[in-house]
This record gives C-alpha cells, sequence and structure tokens, in this order.
C-alpha cells in the first residue's frame, strides 16, 4: 500500500509542477486572471486547475512549450483516456488541437 501512495504522490508533484509551469507562462499577460487557477492547485484540484489553463489560454497565441506542459500534465492524469468516453469536447481536447497547432509553428 506504501508504494502505491508513493507511486501516486509522484504522479500528483510532477502534474503539479507541469501545471505551475504553464501557469508561469501566463502571468503577467492582460487580461489573464491566474486566482481560480491557482486557489484549484492550493485545494489539490489538478484536473479543475488544468480545465482553467485550457480555458484561460484558448484564444491566445501560446508557445509550443506552454502546451507541452499542459499535455504532460493531461497524460499524467490520464485525462486523454477519459475524453474517449465523454461525448462532448473536453480540456484536454481542446489542450491537444493547440499542441499539435504549435507543434507545426516550430
Amino acid at each position: 500500500m506504501t508504494l502505491d501512495r508513493e507511486v501516486l504522490q509522484a504522479s500528483w508533484s510532477r502534474t503539479l509542477g507541469h501545471l505551475d509551469a504553464a501557469r508561469d507562462c501566463l502571468k503577467g499577460l492582460p487580461d489573464v486572471d491566474l486566482s481560480a487557477t491557482l486557489e484549484f492547485l492550493e485545494h489539490n484540484e489538478l484536473e479543475l486547475a488544468f480545465d482553467c489553463l485550457v480555458d484561460l489560454s484558448d484564444d491566445l497565441d501560446l508557445p509550443l512549450a506552454f502546451w507541452q506542459r499542459l499535455d504532460r500534465a493531461a497524460r499524467e492524469m490520464r485525462l486523454y483516456t477519459n475524453a474517449l468516453h465523454t461525448p462532448h469536447l473536453t480540456a484536454a481536447d481542446i489542450c491537444r488541437r493547440h499542441l499539435a497547432i504549435a507543434s507545426e509553428k516550430e
């Protein structure tokens, strides 16, 4: 049981690191309020923080590194697997779309 908890904690830490790095990319941008994202992170609501970051950045032209961080967080949380069973567009789907667009630009 301890090993499972350690694995889960390590995954959580990696996810948090990716979300924090993505959030750092948005700091200082005009008209971007990160307070909700920070509140989600403080309450360990990583998936809600992910959704919030995707929502905040959907209309912004952000670099590939930003979308790569969100992609890594999504993979760590297994959001792409969950998205396959959801009939509507999810934040993970939007992240994947922006990742592809940013990759083509680079």
